[in-house]
């Protein structure tokens, strides 16, 4: 199924309206051009409900916030969502600051979100500040390793349940899960944590494989997860003496436009549970 979503997204082109942040936003629309999928990137107030009605899906952002680009992000949500069109949030920094965080928690509350990703502490920031959601369990740290993986999983899955929607937790093992079940991904490699905007690239990228696979979010998101492990995992093999962080992130762009179904399937290191 992961393989087929893969597919999908070639066929089909998705076009993805990114609210993103201006660190890494040519990152974010490389790495859509290059999994298939074809970027717009537009925050202004005025412009974002009419780009966001061509496309099929909605990325936002939180990286780099400001009130211009608050008001995009409701504007946009509300128009993606009166087209029935996915919408995925990166609440990148929550709770590292007011503003991000109050921003995070009104959208939740006035937007039915397709998926949210980001990191564990994120995503126990949400969860702490959720009116459905009394805190989280005392073993779920802020990193996913095998002694604390079976809260944590437990943990993913009742916040997927509380809010409707996936929850992709990304990090040194990553958990996609539905209320019902838990997708453990273990791709991907520790360097990859030394480029700015694997997360950024992978919210975007998620996004267009939600997008060309709607009636099946858990799987498609599932799906983005693991290749762009794997890509962290094919790319670092290309290295060469003398290469660094920036080329690495070209050879994962790389190994992402080079993916198939069969690159996916042999590579790809997950359980359910």
């Amino acid at each position: 199924m992961l393989e087929t979503c893969l597919e999908n997204v070639r066929k089909t082109v998705p076009l993805v309206h990114n609210i993103t942040n201006y660190v890494t936003v040519n990152d974010v629309a490389n790495i859509l051009l290059a999994c298939g999928g074809s970027p717009i990137m537009s925050d202004e107030p005025d412009d974002v409900e009419d780009i966001t009605s061509i496309c099929g899906g909605l990325n936002i952002n939180l990286g780099t916030l400001n009130k211009r680009s608050i008001e995009g992000m409701f504007r946009a949500g509300k128009k993606a969502q009166e087209c029935h069109h996915v919408l995925l949030l990166d609440p990148v920094g929550v709770g590292a600051s007011k503003l991000r965080t109050e921003t995070a928690f009104r959208l939740m509350e006035a937007l039915s979100f397709t998926a949210i990703r980001g990191n564990i502490s994120e995503i126990k920031t949400l969860a702490l500040g959720s009116g459905t959601t009394k805190g989280v369990d005392a073993d779920v740290a802020d990193a996913v390793t095998e002694e604390n993986l079976d809260s944590a999983v437990s943990f993913v899955k009742n916040f997927a349940a509380a809010h409707g929607c996936v929850i992709a937790v990304t990090g040194a093992i990553d958990l996609v899960a539905d209320a019902q079940k838990c997708y453990v991904i273990r791709n991907g490699r520790a360097e990859m944590g030394k480029i700015t905007g694997t997360g950024c690239q992978l919210s975007g990228m998620m996004t267009a494989y939600l997008t060309a696979n709607k009636d099946h979010p858990l799987e498609a998101a599932a799906a983005a997860v693991c290749a762009m492990g794997l890509a962290g995992e094919i790319a670092w093999d290309h290295m060469l003496e003398g290469d660094g962080n920036s080329t690495y992130r070209n050879r994962i762009i790389d190994a992402i436009y080079n993916m198939d179904a069969k690159t996916l399937k042999e590579g790809a290191r997950y359980e359910v549970r």
